[in-house]
């Protein structure tokens, strides 16, 4: 069962710099949560700017439940400045990187897995895809379990992998943010043909509409140290000359 609770965060990244600040957060920040913080780094992905905003970045952090969230927040924002003492340099440095961004806390579905359990299946994807599903206010919960029930056989025929199946917290209870992993480039584009044609895709997208008021669906690349990339958390060895 899946208890924790999900940061996720859309970051407006500032010029050429979305390599930068990939790495300033697996490789910096990263291993700082996981040792003063229990928190663990889900995913980092540079947006595919064909299908979405750009140059954005997508980072999901895995928190110990409400109750690691709170310790977190003690952390952070305990000082007149609202920002850790301790992370004084880490903030400067990131602030060359990104301008801002927007967050959300979501609550994984109990039967999605958790970061460890995905990188002990050793789940990965040359692409992953992002889906956000509006829906009545009062029914996220009862839209995942139809993404559970349907989607997963739907979109496992071309041989996608469910990463994460969440809804929105401190909100409506009207949003969902479901991420796969894409094998290869080839199963993208015959899933797309099949969405969008006769194929049996089709008849998923219909089966939504009975559910939705809006949906959208791009497209994400792993950071060369996100998780599910290299099959662990990043490492203070990963670090390239950073100190905090």
């Amino acid at each position: 069962m899946n208890n924790k609770i999900y940061t996720h965060e859309f970051i407006d990244v500032i010029g050429h710099n979305r390599a930068n600040y990939m790495h300033h957060m697996t490789a910096n920040w990263s291993p700082i949560a996981q040792e003063e913080r229990n928190q663990l780094c889900y995913g980092v992905w540079g947006v595919v700017g064909t299908t979405g905003r750009w140059p954005e970045v997508v980072n999901m952090w895995e928190e110990d439940g409400f109750d690691g969230l709170a310790e977190g927040f003690r952390l952070e924002l305990s000082r007149p400045t609202l920002q850790d003492e301790k992370l004084e340099k880490w903030w400067a440095e990131a602030a060359n990187f990104r301008r801002g961004g927007i967050d959300r806390l979501l609550i994984p579905a109990e039967w999605t897995r958790t970061v460890s359990e995905l990188c002990a299946d050793g789940v990965s994807g040359t692409a992953y895809a992002h889906e956000t599903y509006r829906v009545r206010p009062g029914t996220a919960g009862d839209f995942l379990s139809l993404v559970r029930d349907e989607a997963i056989d739907a979109y496992g025929r071309h041989g996608w992998e469910l990463v994460g199946a969440l809804r929105t917290a401190l909100h409506d209870d009207a949003e969902c943010i479901v991420i796969w992993a894409i094998p290869t480039w080839e199963q993208w584009a015959a899933f797309e043909s099949d969405v969008h044609y006769a194929g049996g895709l089709k008849a998923w997208r219909e089966r939504t509409y009975e559910w939705t008021t809006g949906f959208e669906r791009f497209l994400m690349m792993d950071a060369p140290l996100s998780p599910m990339k290299i099959g662990r958390q990043p490492a203070r060895d990963d670090r390239t000359g950073w100190t905090d």
